[in-house]
């Protein structure tokens, strides 16, 4: 039996080709979307589930109460490393670390400059990705070693083993190879090209010497921690919540743990707790492929139903010759198997053409597992369940014909056949207008981020990672940078113009209530003419004047600082930090956008030191009539020639700060595209059904034709039907669409206010697209011979 529904399901097919082919192209085009936009997900996903006993891994953060308002901050205190290893038994590993910026790797005359991390020396066996050589109990107990990863040993030492081999770091310190480690997969959230024992920074480096002395005060390194087996996330979450306030009274924090398997897709924090982050994208992106895949089985339901005068003869003569019902729905069901399989192999070579696009697009591989059993298995209940819901409509539908009518010919389908399929085509261009909204208001959000004022020059500013060398020569290197005539202006700061690293507690400011706290400033040490080359403007006071003395104990707030503390009259007022230094305001500088263009400005102190080095970030503005092009390789001159040890490294500032908006960028091209893919896939289906509609009313147009109808009265006649369609499913999808834009626009600080526009545009679109589509075939049957249609009469 089941072979005789597969050789009558290949028949009908086969015989009537037009339909066939439409519904094959647009169920192939909704199951590629929707297969490509699982394969993203599911890349998404599996980050870091690659890793052995991830479930155990924990970063640890703290909550810091600003007067009331709860903010989270991933940068931790190195005493309360200290304290999670003493204190709480629970606790199998510890692991301090900083990933602050790159570091000079020289090996004989092969020079690189790399991203890395200082670690502690439980890292590697919390962490355990692949060694291939070296042991990871042991490869970060000493403090002058350095683990390399499988790249960056054959980028420094070639075909040779490098184990125990020399590496000079920072043209000051040669660090042992004592580790190898498989180079990281594209799936990870940590990516570095080398890791140092944090034990070495302890020795060497002032500054984390004096984070130590700092205690529970000084947040600017990231804590990890891997839990014992069986113990209770719970219980040690308890335990931990309070251990800084309990070691320092004056430390108004909290401390909590995020999961590992949380860390890729719940980074945004909201009172403490996590409240989304790349998860929001994901389900975004996997209720469109859903609607895109849906609107494909609409198209798939309308015009088989929409044939159903083809097959209600065939539907008569079974049920007369012993057929039951179960049969036919069986026959039909099969049938739109059928079709969904050849669907799914067409869109099995979509996605693998669309891969290397959507590679370039996400900044993801992505590849489809052929090899992998699970998928098969998957996709055969895809193609099932996809098969299932496209031809159940059709299946009950046709399978209902009552033989005696059928045969009789007084078959009409009335209300009860046209009303569900309008019904679906108003689900159908809803679920398309919504998109084309969103993909409106995800463009109008981007560019009103872009267009808001930054509070800095972004242009022809560049910046260099410092190192030691040209920390040493500074002076020399700023002298003869600008005697160059490329650079105009030169400065050095503890982050660059595109981020705060830093954060700091204040303990006092005036009019701070008793109940009152500031949990953490932003804080950027500075050296001379900072705002001038970063072309930022002092609202009040002045600038530092460049002399220690002078301006060691000044500090220079901006604007959401000042807003911040409530300071009416900020100049000489005086604000403590760290317990003990007071600092007297001597200036407000205008606010600019160091972090995040969809963020408010950031509350930010500067203070002035120079002599910090780790860390900095030298930056420096071209002249007008240099061309950035051309100058680079003098400029690397200059460089390394006070540099030697270290290959020149730049950015231009202004391409820093458009990657900001890469994300924002990556969801409005995404939406834009699935938009026009819905679209695309519902005029396929408004194709096939203005063809059989102009066929059901060949006679009529024929009649009315004779009686002095022109065609472009025939012409709108045939377009009415679809025109309300579409209208309706405008006014069904706006508010909803409005509904969940406006929850989305809510994660934005600075934000659009929507408008009727995006609305009025989507609408347009729809209706402009569907009278292209449909004009054609009504076109064609409006200047079509009534004598030819009216023959039979």
């Amino acid at each position: 039996m089941f072979r005789s529904y597969f050789k009558t399901a290949w028949r009908n097919i086969v015989n009537d080709k037009v339909y066939t082919t439409l519904n094959i192209l647009g169920l192939a085009i909704g199951m590629a979307v929707a297969l490509l936009i699982g394969l993203w997900v599911y890349s998404e996903q599996s980050y870091d589930r690659f890793l052995p006993g991830y479930e155990d891994l924990y970063q640890v953060k703290m909550n810091a109460d600003n007067n009331g308002e709860i903010t989270t901050y991933s940068s931790t205190s190195l005493a309360l490393a200290d304290a999670l290893r003493m204190s709480i038994p629970e606790i199998k590993y510890v692991a301090e670390t900083d990933w602050m910026g790159p570091h000079g790797l020289m090996a004989g005359n092969r020079k690189f400059y790399l991203n890395g991390g200082q670690v502690g020396a439980d890292f590697l066996k919390m962490f355990r990705y692949p060694l291939l050589q070296g042991n990871a109990a042991t490869v970060l107990q000493q403090p002058y070693s350095i683990v390399l990863t499988a790249s960056t040993a054959a980028a420094l030492f070639g075909n040779e083993d490098p184990l125990d081999k020399i590496v000079r770091v920072d043209n000051i310190y040669d660090l042992k190879v004592t580790g190898v480690l498989a180079d990281l997969p594209a799936n990870s959230t940590f990516q570095f090209k080398y890791l140092i024992p944090f034990s070495f920074f302890e020795q060497t480096t002032d500054w984390v010497k004096a984070a130590r002395r700092g205690g529970w005060k000084e947040n600017s390194f990231q804590v990890f921690a891997q839990l014992q087996e069986k113990a209770s996330y719970e219980k040690v979450a308890n335990k931990m919540k309070n251990i800084a306030k309990n070691n320092d009274p004056s430390v108004n924090t909290e401390i909590i743990m995020q999961p590992m398997k949380n860390w890729h897709l719940y980074s945004d924090y909201k009172n403490g707790k996590e409240a989304g982050g790349f998860i929001d994208y994901i389900r975004m992106f996997g209720i469109i492929g859903i609607l895109v895949l849906l609107i494909a089985c609409i198209n798939f339901i309308n015009l088989s139903t929409a044939r159903s005068g083809k097959r209600a003869k065939e539907v008569g003569i079974r049920k007369a010759l012993g057929s039951r019902k179960s049969h036919l729905v069986m026959q039909f069901l099969i049938e739109s198997i059928l079709i969904t399989f050849f669907a799914f192999i067409i869109s099995i070579v979509l996605v693998q053409l669309a891969l290397p696009g959507f590679a370039v697009l996400t900044g993801r591989r992505l590849s489809i597992p052929f090899l992998s059993g699970t998928f098969w298995c998957l996709m055969i209940a895809y193609v099932l369940i996809t098969g299932f819901i496209a031809g159940c409509r059709p299946a009950f539908y046709l399978s209902s014909f009552r033989p005696v009518k059928v045969l009789k010919g007084n078959l009409k389908t009335g209300k009860g056949g046209t009303i569900p399929r309008k019904v679906l085509i108003v689900l159908q261009f809803s679920c398309s207008v919504a998109l084309i909204i969103s993909t409106i208001i995800v463009y109008q959000q981007m560019q009103h981020a872009k267009n808001r004022p930054i509070g800095y020059n972004i242009s022809r500013l560049m910046m260099t990672n410092d190192n030691e060398d040209l920390s040493h020569n500074y002076v020399a290197l700023k002298d003869e940078l600008l005697q160059s005539g490329i650079v105009e202006s030169v400065t050095k700061a503890s982050s660059p113009a595109t981020n705060i690293y830093s954060h700091s507690k204040i303990d006092y400011w005036p009019g701070k209530r008793a109940d009152e706290t500031f949990g953490s400033m932003g804080t950027i040490a500075i050296a001379t003419d900072y705002f001038k080359t970063l072309g930022m403007q002092l609202k009040q006071g002045r600038d530092f004047l460049g002399s220690v003395d002078a301006d060691s104990l000044s500090v220079i707030l901006n604007e959401a600082a000042v807003k911040r503390l409530r300071l009416k009259e900020p100049l000489d007022q005086s604000i403590t930090w760290h317990d003990t230094v007071k600092l007297r305001i001597t200036g407000v500088v205008k606010d600019a956008l160091m972090e995040s263009p969809f963020a408010s400005v950031e509350p930010t102190m500067f203070v002035y030191n120079p002599a910090q080095s780790v860390g900095n970030t030298i930056m420096y503005r071209l002249t007008p009539d240099a061309d950035p092009e051309l100058v680079v390789e003098k400029l690397k001159q200059v460089f390394n020639k006070y540099s030697p040890g270290y290959p020149y490294n730049y950015r231009f500032v202004s391409e820093v700060y458009a990657g900001k908006f890469n994300l924002e960028l990556f969801l409005g091209k995404l939406a834009g595209l699935f938009a026009s893919l819905s679209i695309l896939i519902s005029c396929l289906g408004l194709v096939g059904l203005a063809a059989y509609v102009a066929e059901q009313r060949t006679k009529e147009i024929g009649v009315r034709k004779v009686l002095g109808a022109s065609v472009l009265q025939l012409w709108m006649l045939l377009l009415k039907d679809f025109m309300i369609l579409v209208a309706i499913s405008c006014l069904i999808a706006s508010p909803l669409a409005w509904f969940f834009l406006q929850n989305w626009l809510q994660k934005y600080a600075y934000r659009i206010n929507i408008g009727v526009g995006a609305f009025l545009a989507a609408a347009f679109i729809a209706i402009f697209i569907t009278t292209v589509t449909t004009s054609y075939q009504a076109v064609r049957t409006a200047v079509a011979n009534p004598l030819k249609s009216l023959r039979s009469e």
